[in-house]
């Protein structure tokens, strides 16, 4: 009886240690080497200063509508030609619209409260191309006081949309990593336009001439003609009339408005990534406008 007593205390004073050891073991040594902890969740803080550069497309829709205008009643404001026929409204070119890639740079600061982000940035882009027109018209008359006019206007249009900065408000909200935006604000820009302008405008007393053609005997009547470099007396239509050419260039600075959208997404707190869409209106320049439409990718540093 006693050498059993013996062993049952020296197995109580084995397993007690041991459960000890057990209870002081935490559940990291239980899930074994392979357990690692959740990482940190990194937020962004958009606020700061950022720089970068963008590259993309950008067409450009090019206005005509009036280019001729004001060189035109330059020429014909004291004459017949404007007091009949109106011609400085006559000739109406086309629009065109040209593309191609653009690029630039862009430069921004943020702030940022709670999830809205708000700032202001401005970014220039530079473009380089040039959309041309062209016109045509002729017009004829037999006026009451027996002249028969000619009129012929020919004319062409080139503008070139060199580049262009904004300056605009930007307004997002701020998805973990991920800046859905908007923006507008303002625009300038510099464009070279060159307008060109043929007129010939001239008649003749097709009465007189017909009297003239009727005669069987005696002199002939004074044909009355204007606007002719050359007259034949005894053939008008095979007179050369004057020929007036009128040109203007010049390079204008022009302004307007910007709007448009995009999204940025922040690879680090400091390195984003967007894709962008911008539009521009520029107001009309000596008769010409331009708006632009852009897509564009960019990369920024924030600082």
């Amino acid at each position: 009886m006693r050498k059993t007593s013996h062993a049952l205390l020296a197995a109580l004073s084995l397993a007690g240690p041991t459960a000890a050891r057990a209870a002081d073991l935490d559940y990291d040594f239980l899930r074994g080497p392979d357990y690692d902890p959740p990482a940190a969740v990194t937020t962004i803080d958009w606020s700061g200063v950022y720089l970068g550069g963008h590259g993309g497309y950008s067409s450009a829709a090019l206005g005509f509508k009036n280019a001729y205008q004001p060189l035109v009643y330059r020429q014909t404001h004291d004459t017949s030609a404007e007091s009949i026929f109106n011609t400085s409204t006559l000739m109406s070119p086309s629009s065109k619209r040209v593309g191609d890639t653009s690029f630039g740079a862009f430069a921004g600061y943020n702030f940022q409260f709670d999830e809205i982000v708000v700032g202001i940035e401005a970014d220039y882009t530079s473009f380089g191309r040039t959309g041309t027109t062209t016109d045509g018209v002729g017009r004829i008359k037999s006026r009451d006081d027996g002249v028969v006019e000619t009129l012929s206007l020919t004319g062409h249009s080139v503008t070139k949309i060199n580049d262009f900065g904004t300056i605009r408000a930007r307004a997002g909200y701020a998805l973990g990593n991920f800046l859905p935006f908007v923006t507008g604000g303002f625009a300038i820009g510099r464009a070279r336009i060159a307008d060109g302008v043929t007129v010939e405008d001239s008649g003749f007393n097709a009465t007189t001439f017909a009297a003239n053609q009727a005669l069987t005997a005696g002199k002939p009547a004074y044909v009355y003609n204007f606007g002719y470099r050359a007259f034949n007396q005894a053939n008008p239509t095979a007179g050369v009339p004057y020929t007036t050419v009128i040109n203007q260039s010049k390079t204008k600075t022009v302004g307007g408005i910007a709007l448009g959208g995009g999204l940025e997404y922040a690879i680090t707190p400091s390195i984003l990534l967007r894709a962008e869409y911008q539009y521009v209106l520029f107001n009309d320049f000596d008769g010409h406008k331009a708006n632009l439409n852009t897509v564009r990718g960019g990369a920024a540093v924030k600082f």
